[in-house]
C-alpha cells in the first residue's frame, strides 16, 4: 500500500481510543452487559467493535474486541485488530492488558495498581507510574467525560482531554433513530463525538480519521 493510501485509511490513535474499557455506572445493577457496534468508514462497513462488562463482586471486568478491514476492489488496504481486558475497582482502573495490530505494527500495553500508583508498561512509552486512580476512554460510563486525562490503551500514553456539549440530535440505534445528547471529546488532534440516551446509555460514536474520512459506530 502506498503512503498516500495508508494515510487515507489509517485510523491511527483514533482506533485506539475506540478500543478501551471500564466499569459503567449505568449498568451497575446488571451482572453482565454487552455492546456491539458495526463500524463504518464513510458509508462503507469495515468491521465491528464489541464490548462486554461482567460484575465480579466489587470488581468490573471489561473485554473488547475490534476488527477493521478496509479493502479496495477485494484488495486489503488497511487492517486493524485490538484486544483489551481491563479490571476496574471503585471507579478506578486496577489492571489492563491490551494488544493491537495496527496494519502490521504491533503494540502492547499492560498495567496494574500498586502502592506508589498505577504502573503501566507499553511498547511505545516503556514503563511509567501514573496516579493511583486513572481511567481509559470509557464511553459506556458518561463519568469518564469529567476527567482531565485518560489512558490510551493502544499506546499507553496518558493524554490530556477536554470535553464540550454539542447538543441534542437524532442518531441511529438498533435499526431506528432516537434522540441523544452529544459530547465532543478532544485529545490532541483527536476529536470524538459520543452520544447518550436520557438514561445515560451509550448509543453512538463518530470521529474523523487522520485521512479525513468519517468513522462511525452504529449500535446493533
Amino acid at each position: 500500500m502506498t503512503q498516500t493510501m495508508a494515510a487515507l485509511f489509517r485510523c491511527g490513535r483514533n482506533c485506539a481510543v475506540f478500543a478501551t474499557l471500564l466499569a459503567a455506572t449505568t449498568v451497575q445493577a446488571a451482572q453482565e452487559q454487552a455492546w456491539h457496534f458495526r463500524v463504518f468508514l464513510d458509508e462503507k462497513p469495515i468491521g465491528s467493535h464489541r464490548f462486554k462488562l461482567v460484575h465480579e463482586g466489587t470488581r468490573q471486568v471489561v473485554q473488547s474486541e475490534a476488527d477493521f478491514d478496509v479493502r479496495f476492489w477485494f484488495i486489503e488496504a488497511y487492517n486493524y485488530l485490538h484486544r483489551n481486558r481491563e479490571v476496574w475497582q471503585e471507579g478506578c482502573l486496577a489492571e489492563i492488558e491490551a494488544a493491537t495490530d495496527d496494519n502490521g505494527r504491533e503494540q502492547r500495553v499492560t498495567g496494574s495498581r500498586a502502592e506508589e500508583g498505577f504502573r503501566v508498561s507499553s511498547t511505545a512509552h516503556g514503563e511509567r507510574t501514573l496516579p493511583a486512580c486513572v481511567m481509559t476512554f470509557a464511553y459506556w460510563d458518561p463519568g469518564f467525560l469529567e476527567q482531565g486525562r485518560l489512558l490510551n490503551p493502544q499506546t499507553g500514553e496518558y493524554v490530556s482531554v477536554s470535553v464540550e456539549r454539542i447538543g441534542t440530535s437524532r442518531v441511529p440505534y438498533q435499526g431506528q433513530e432516537v434522540s441523544a445528547e452529544g459530547f465532543r471529546l478532544k485529545a490532541g488532534e483527536i476529536i470524538i463525538d459520543v452520544w447518550y440516551s436520557a438514561q445515560r446509555q451509550w448509543l453512538a460514536l463518530e470521529s474523523i480519521t487522520e485521512g479525513g474520512r468519517r468513522l462511525r459506530y452504529v449500535a446493533q
